[in-house]
């Protein structure tokens, strides 16, 4: 019995990470999307608050470390060049 009891748990646990790596994956696409539009941006083209929101989303970009913002940028099949 305690056989099919951590049978079942591993089904569980490997159906939350199917989830939690699909959500990444997801996540990963909109961090991407957003990094290229931000390099994109001239931002003298923009009203105020829509500067102050771009500064916000590169702010929290900048925040990834490098490999994650490289699986980001793949996702989208993104470079950014320096």
């Amino acid at each position: 019995m305690q056989s099919s009891s951590y049978s079942a748990e591993n089904n569980m646990l490997r159906a939350e990470l199917e989830l939690l790596m699909k959500e990444r994956e997801t996540l990963l696409i909109i961090a991407g999307a957003a990094t290229g539009l931000i390099a994109e941006l001239n931002t003298h083209d923009l009203p105020i608050r829509t500067v102050e929101a771009a500064d916000l989303l590169a702010t929290t970009i900048n925040k990834l470390s490098e490999e994650t913002l490289q699986d980001a940028l793949g996702a989208v099949h993104a470079t950014i060049d320096a």
